[in-house]
């Protein structure tokens, strides 16, 4: 028979055992199953790179599959909803982008606060969009442009990402700052716009430099401008549109994951100390440099700063141009 004081000590032992496995927040070492990075826009965009290029070496340096998992759909709220319901233990992430922190502006209702429902983690990347137009077009420049949008009001038409895209407020901004008038076609994504602008169905699109140089370089596409307030020195003889003639313009793409709130903070940081090892790699850093992106990775608090000052900026501009769900 087993005495008393072995099975105290066999119980001591195993409660001891049970607690050091436990992490301060009474859960499993993390992580404990695989992850999944939601990136909630089309197959192709720039969110949807920056999940797969982070996703097989947070596997290998996690222990864990990390699965990606694309959702476009609703101008990106399809994904965003899945994230911020999820349970915040740090396995499901969400790459945020611009209509993050746009949608608030243009909806009345969504199913998640953009503001109190995430956690960031850090800014990944930093891309300037590209002003791009079909080939056919006679506007070769951003004066011929506006000059041509002037001289048939409401006949250009572009097409974007989605309603509240950031590829859709660059346009926005454009028409504000210039006086000009066009039409919006809303997409699913970058990919399935400029499909239909290089078969020339639309005038022009903004969308990120990942989506739109592979076809500048092809010729399939033509260049008007570059969206930051200076030129990319990977597209050095691209003018921007502010040189272009709208000066003051500026309008940059971000893009970043975020868990939900509540995920305990030793799990962010345990995501933020990993996925910055990951993005500041050089062959990583070169990859997205010659794409036209900056590696940012910067801190969850800088992130979540950054994140509620872009609110702000582009609320301005839903507002001054009326943009409403369609």
């Amino acid at each position: 028979m087993v005495s008393l004081r072995n099975l105290l000590s066999f119980l001591i032992s195993f409660g001891i055992a049970v607690v050091t496995s436990l992490n301060a927040h009474g859960q499993a070492p993390y992580p404990s199953r695989p992850l999944r990075i939601v990136a909630p826009s089309a197959p192709g965009s720039a969110a949807d790179m920056l999940a797969r290029t982070i996703a097989p070496q947070l596997a290998e340096r996690l222990g864990q599959p990390v699965v990606v998992d694309t959702r476009p759909g609703a101008a990106t709220i399809v994904g965003t909803e899945i994230v911020a319901k999820a349970p915040p233990d740090g396995h499901t992430l969400l790459i945020a982008l611009p209509a993050l922190v746009i949608n608030p502006s243009i909806y009345k209702t969504l199913p998640y606060d953009a503001q109190k429902d995430f956690a960031a983690i850090t800014q990944g990347l930093s891309q300037a969009n590209l002003i791009v137009s079909h080939p056919s077009l006679p506007a070769r420049s951003v004066k011929e442009l506006i000059a041509l949008a002037k001289a048939r009001p409401g006949e250009l038409v572009y097409g974007s990402s989605g309603l509240g895209a950031a590829s859709h407020l660059t346009i926005e901004l454009f028409m504000l700052m210039t006086g000009t008038r066009m039409l919006h076609v809303p997409y699913k994504g970058p990919a399935p716009a400029l499909i239909d602008l290089m078969a020339g169905r639309l005038t022009l699109a903004a969308a990120s430099t990942i989506a739109t140089l592979p076809h500048v370089r092809s010729g399939r596409l033509r260049a008007v401008g570059v969206t930051t307030a200076q030129r990319l020195p990977s597209l050095p003889d691209i003018p921007t549109i502010a040189e272009g003639g709208v000066p003051g313009f500026e309008s940059v793409a971000w893009f970043g994951p975020v868990a939900p709130a509540g995920t305990p903070r030793d799990v962010i940081t345990r995501l933020h100390r990993e996925i910055v090892a990951i993005i500041t790699a050089t062959d990583v850093k070169e990859r997205f440099a010659k794409e036209g992106g900056v590696v940012v990775a910067n801190s969850p608090d800088d992130f979540d700063r950054f994140m509620r000052a872009e609110m702000l900026k582009w609320a301005k501009v839903v507002k001054a141009a009326g943009i409403k769900p369609e």
